[in-house]
């Protein structure tokens, strides 16, 4: 028995870890996308709305299938629900975009990649919960890199509008982990991610059409570094693939490694990310840049290191670290 179980295991984590790496790849696509619309004359509030609409509309059928029988426990979580969509979802992808606007996308989600660290002060500050020694050298690390990659050390032009944008992300992608650890709602993934996404662009064009957000479209081709395209290229690579399609690889490839590994497996958007900023923009760090972001990434290892791993089994525990910002997660 137990060898059967050993071979379903590993089956999962075989088919798992390529999902896994395929969600990271596709969420950390959305920055470098959304920056050539931006820099064509798209608002950051107009690329995100789209982004979440297009994502919320593919989303939306497998939402309600995933709903059937469940429309209580919907109706019983809807603040959970509104605040995962107007924060998690909306606000953190808005403060993202505004960030890749004025810097390098690499560095604004580094940055943003920084919210285990947010999540666990808070359970320090909120709920008593002490972190491990491990996690305390982990945010070290994760700091010291966080100066070097922003050239504080060397006396360059800080982005100081952009670090705060980028900030902003992070403590919503803070605010996606925590609610999405909330095991007991009877929620389905989907129907959390689609449900919010829904509600995040309700949200968003309620406020573009009050004109708290502006928001600024334009139907010129538009350029990158190989060339250029249709407006509607980046607008369907970010809604379709770095949004829906990756919200659909994350959950299926949690559910396969559990979200210890998942998490892990997660970080590789960060190299996603720099991977499409050279490849559609031409944007490379510099060695002191890149030296403080390989802090960083190993500053959040050794605060997930020191977790303290759940007793229950992990294949059932959620999705806590998947990551979005960039994607919505982010995030």
């Amino acid at each position: 028995m137990s060898t059967v179980t050993d071979d379903v295991r590993g089956a999962g984590v075989r088919l798992g870890l390529p999902l896994a790496v395929a969600a990271a790849f596709s969420f950390g696509m959305s920055g470098a996308w959304a920056r050539g619309l931006i820099d064509a004359g798209w608002s950051p509030g107009a690329a995100v709305t789209v982004r979440v609409w297009v994502a919320a509309l593919v989303l939306l059928i497998p939402t309600i299938l995933s709903l059937r029988g469940r429309w209580r426990a919907l109706r019983k979580n809807a603040g959970m629900v509104a605040a995962y969509g107007l924060l998690a979802v909306a606000a953190t992808q808005l403060c993202y975009f505004q960030a890749v606007a004025v810097m390098d996308v690499g560095i604004a989600l580094l940055i943003e990649y920084t919210a285990p660290i947010a999540v666990i002060l808070w359970l320090w500050l909120r709920r008593g919960e002490r972190p491990s020694r491990r996690s305390v050298i982990g945010a070290v690390i994760a700091f010291v890199g966080l100066v070097l990659m922003l050239d504080i050390v060397t006396g360059a032009e800080v982005n100081v509008p952009g670090i705060l944008w980028a900030l902003a992300a992070m403590v919503g992608a803070a605010t996606y982990f925590l609610l999405s650890a909330k095991a007991d709602t009877g929620l389905p993934p989907i129907a959390l991610a689609g449900g919010g996404l829904l509600l995040g662009a309700v949200g968003l064009t309620v406020a573009g059409a009050v004109g708290i957000l502006p928001l600024a479209f334009t139907t010129d081709d538009i350029a990158y570094r190989f060339g250029t395209v249709p407006w509607f290229v980046p607008v369907l690579a970010i809604g379709l693939v770095a949004t829906a399609l990756a919200y659909l690889l994350g959950i299926a490839s949690t559910r396969m490694l559990g979200s210890r590994l998942a998490s892990f497996v997660a970080l590789s958007e960060v190299m996603a990310a720099l991977l499409f900023g050279w490849l559609l923009l031409g944007q490379l760090p510099d060695l002191l840049q890149a030296a403080g972001g390989v802090l960083v990434l190993m500053g959040v290892v050794v605060v997930k290191l020191g977790e303290p791993v759940p007793a229950t089994a992990d294949a059932a525990a959620p999705a806590v670290w998947l990551a979005p910002a960039a994607g919505i997660r982010d995030e």
